[in-house]
Formats: C-alpha cells, sequence, structure tokens
C-alpha cells in the first residue's frame, strides 16, 4: 500500500537530495512544498511527474489541505540565514504551528522534523532561538513523531555552506580564513542524513536523535580537502578575526541576504562538540567518508552544476 509524503521545504538543501532517494521506493506518493520560486522552477524541472506546490507556510492555503490528506510529513522548511529576527520567527516558528495545525484531524500517522544540532550549542542567535522554539511546539504534538538534529550539512545542492565556498573559492584570488581556522567542524553529508530520513518514514522510528558527522575536521583543513577536490589553487590566507568580522558587517550593509553574516561566524568560532552516536548502525545507514561524499557532491555529472538561489 503506497504512502504520501509530504515534503516541507522540499526545494532546499535537503529536500532536493532526499527526493531522488525517495523516489527509488515505488510505494511512496511524494508532495513537495516550498515557497521560493526559482528553486521551486528546478525542483520541478528535475522531477517533471512530481507534484510541487509553490506556497508560503506562514500563510493559510491550498496547501494546508495536501499535508492534511498526507500519511507522513516530513519537516524541513528552515531560515537559515538573514538579518531580521521576525524573519526567522516567521519561517521556523509561525509557520511550523501552521503545519501543526493543519495536520491535526487529518490522516497524517507519522511526522519526521528535521530540527538542528544548534538547539545543543552555546551560541544564541536567531537561528538558534528559532529553532529550539520550532523544536519545542513539534514535541508537545500527540502525532507519533521523529526529531532528528543534524550539524551543519552539505552535498548537492549546497547553496549556503560548503557549496558557497567552492564558488568563492573558484572566484576569489584568495580565500580568507578568519584567525587560526583551527574550528572543529563534524559536517554532515546530506546523502547520509537523507538516507535516515528514508529509514525513519519506512520504520515509523520515534525518538530524539543527535546526528553528527561521524568525521571530526577543523575549518581550515576543510577548506583545503575543498580546494583539493576541485583541483583548485586558491591561496589560503588567515587574517585577524576582528578584521574579518568588520569587512561582513560592512558587506551586510549593502547586501540585504548575505550569504555569510557576523553572527554566523560568531557560531563558526563557538567550540562546540556535539555528541556522535552510532547512527549507521540505528538507522542501517552507510555513513560515506568526508572524502568520497566531498567527491559525490563536487563531481556528480548533473546535480554539481545545478545552483540553488539564497
Amino acid at each position: 500500500m503506497s504512502k504520501r509524503i509530504f515534503i516541507t521545504g522540499a526545494a532546499g538543501l535537503v529536500g532536493q537530495n532526499l527526493i531522488p532517494l525517495l523516489k527509488q521506493d515505488p510505494d511512496l506518493e511524494i508532495v513537495g512544498v516550498d515557497k521560493h520560486a526559482a528553486n521551486v522552477a528546478i525542483l520541478r524541472e528535475l522531477h517533471p511527474e512530481m507534484e510541487v506546490i509553490e506556497a508560503d507556510l506562514a500563510e493559510d492555503g491550498a496547501w494546508q489541505a495536501g499535508i492534511a490528506a498526507s500519511d507522513v510529513v516530513v519537516l524541513l522548511h528552515a531560515q537559515i540565514g538573514g538579518l531580521q529576527e521576525a524573519e526567522f520567527e516567521r519561517n521556523n516558528v509561525l509557520a511550523t504551528r501552521k503545519c501543526l495545525d493543519a495536520m491535526a484531524g487529518g490522516k497524517v500517522s507519522h511526522l519526521v522534523h528535521v530540527s538542528s544540532s544548534v538547539v545543543n550549542s552555546m551560541a544564541d542567535d536567531f537561528y538558534t532561538r528559532s529553532k529550539a522554539a520550532q523544536e519545542k511546539i513539534v514535541a508537545e504534538i500527540d502525532i507519533p513523531h521523529v526529531i532528528l538534529r543534524p550539524t551543519l550539512m552539505y552535498g548537492w545542492f549546497d547553496r549556503k555552506h560548503l557549496g558557497w565556498l567552492r564558488r568563492f573559492m573558484e572566484k576569489a584570488p584568495l580565500f580568507p580564513i578568519p584567525g587560526s581556522g583551527r574550528y572543529l567542524r563534524q559536517p554532515l553529508y546530506a546523502g547520509d542524513f537523507s538516507a535516515i530520513i528514508h529509514s525513519c518514514i519506512a520504520d515509523a522510528m520515534t525518538g530524539t536523535y543527535n546526528i553528527s558527522g561521524q568525521e571530526r575536521i577543523d575549518y581550515i583543513d576543510l577548506i583545503r580537502e575543498i580546494r583539493d577536490v576541485n583541483g583548485l589553487r586558491t591561496p589560503i590566507v588567515k587574517i585577524p578575526y576582528w578584521t574579518f568580522w568588520m569587512l561582513l558587517r560592512t558587506y551586510a550593509v549593502f547586501s540585504a541576504s548575505p550569504p555569510f553574516t557576523t553572527k554566523q561566524l560568531e557560531a563558526l568560532v563557538t567550540p562546540d562538540v556535539f555528541e556522535v552516536i552510532d547512527w549507521p548502525e540505528i538507522f542501517s545507514v552507510r555513513s560515506t567518508p568526508l572524502r568520497e561524499a566531498l567527491e559525490e557532491t563536487f563531481r556528480h555529472p548533473v546535480y554539481s552544476k545545478v545552483v540553488l538561489e539564497f
């Protein structure tokens, strides 16, 4: 018997990685919703047979009937970057409340919520606070659900993290590193995380899981790996932290949606170490080695060339 899977934020990084995997399961009917017109167009072009809804989840609309008629809901929508707290409140909290309200009284029997490792972080910013509030309201619902807290993700269609760094590195005469660059990262491959979500759907899993990358690497070494995988020779130059911070602040004056903000820089240097559980065993998913995952990310003949908008 087929399951109707309703995915919010479907045109973003995780959704675009998850959908090709879910399509391999003939028992799943996939419906995606996203408000970003350009990225929705990309999703429709890549998957013309799939139902894709363009809608803002913070506003009432026909999408609410669609979510209520689904068997499983995967909440992926999130405001990640931005300069105004209201944006995070609207897109991470208000939109989630509307999704949960639409599920009430419907046929949804299972929910997969993608939270974030930042709820356990020492960082204090708009994103961290709004994701913590979002997770709290999801945890209170009666529908059986699983909450996943991934660390920084990368993979196909990565417009915000490693993908943006690669594109910057291709164009810039040098790559600046704030301070020493010795900031521990635990990057998580979106392909592996998509497989975890698929496992959660298949087994109707419940509970809360911290999903961290299995390999730890310093930020500066990660940048070197990205450079090497892409065959680039861009010099990597360390600059003082506060100089870097002021450059970002100045850039934000001229850009309404900067790809990297002072708040994200502050989060970068926050000395967080996230729990690493045995998620390969728990979810029966292979952990792709970092180097292999970077090669898959940047060398795929089709997906590596698709760039989503901010």
